[in-house]
């Protein structure tokens, strides 16, 4: 029998006043999610809650997905949310710029289906090997990929922030789906870019790795980024696969 733990811990950061990351940990409608905003003040923090509203009413009206329908119940949610933040800024043109990263991971009988928009990730930790299941949809990774520059010149790159695709920025959006199969103890960790800027992957492993429950870990997670800096809002959500 499949059980899925999950935990989610968000933080301001050391830097910033206010925090436009939200997370949704629902496991009786199979999904959790995370959204970071952008926009500044309360614009960002709109646009995140409106994706994590939009996700939760989508499955809350469908109720667990069956694996027939899981990716049109992510690609849906995402162009409700997607269209709500323009219409808020159709109405209140004072929030124009606003929009969110977004990763909605939904788990269905053996399998997870996950959809990404932006530089928000997803990892998967399995069998002490990490590995990030999302392409970032960034300037600097665009360069990554033509071999203009380094991983390493990547992490540091003053444009590193500028995203090519985001939630609630233009009438279409991409979202990016990915499959997989679930296996027992997997750990898979949905994060804010706010954790991904500040520790490298190796970290992130270790942590993942030790013999503690998931919130210890993702508190941990957070209070390592916050030591490197804490340079923005940190959101972190893990989620366990067990088979009993």
């Amino acid at each position: 029998m499949l059980k899925v733990l999950s935990t989610g811990q968000t933080d301001v950061g050391l830097k910033r006043t206010n925090n436009e990351d939200a997370y949704l940990v629902r496991i009786d409608l199979g999904l959790v999610a995370l959204a970071d905003g952008m926009g500044g003040a309360a614009a960002g923090e709109l646009a995140s809650q409106f994706f994590t509203e939009s996700s939760l009413e989508v499955f809350s009206r469908a109720g667990p997905p069956s694996g027939s329908d899981r990716a049109e119940l992510i690609q849906y949610s995402f162009e409700l949310a997607n269209q709500r933040i323009l219409s808020h800024v159709e109405e209140n043109p004072h929030h124009r710029g606003m929009g969110c990263t977004a990763e909605l991971l939904v788990f269905s009988s053996e399998r997870f289906t996950l959809g990404h928009v932006g530089d928000s990730r997803t990892y998967l930790f399995r069998q002490g090997r990490l590995r990030q299941l999302t392409q970032d949809h960034s300037l600097v990774q665009d360069q990554v990929n033509q071999g203009l520059i380094t991983e390493q010149e990547a992490r540091r790159h003053p444009l590193r922030n500028v995203i090519l695709r985001a939630v609630g920025t233009r009438e279409t959006l991409e979202v990016d789906l990915i499959r997989g199969t679930l296996t027992d103890k997997d750990i898979y960790l949905l994060c804010s870019d706010g954790l991904s800027d500040m520790i490298d992957d190796d970290a992130i492993r270790t942590t993942l790795a030790l013999r503690a429950g998931l919130s210890e870990k993702a508190e941990r997670l957070v209070e390592q980024a916050k030591s490197a800096g804490g340079l923005d809002n940190i959101t972190v959500v893990l989620s366990e696969i067990v088979y009993e």
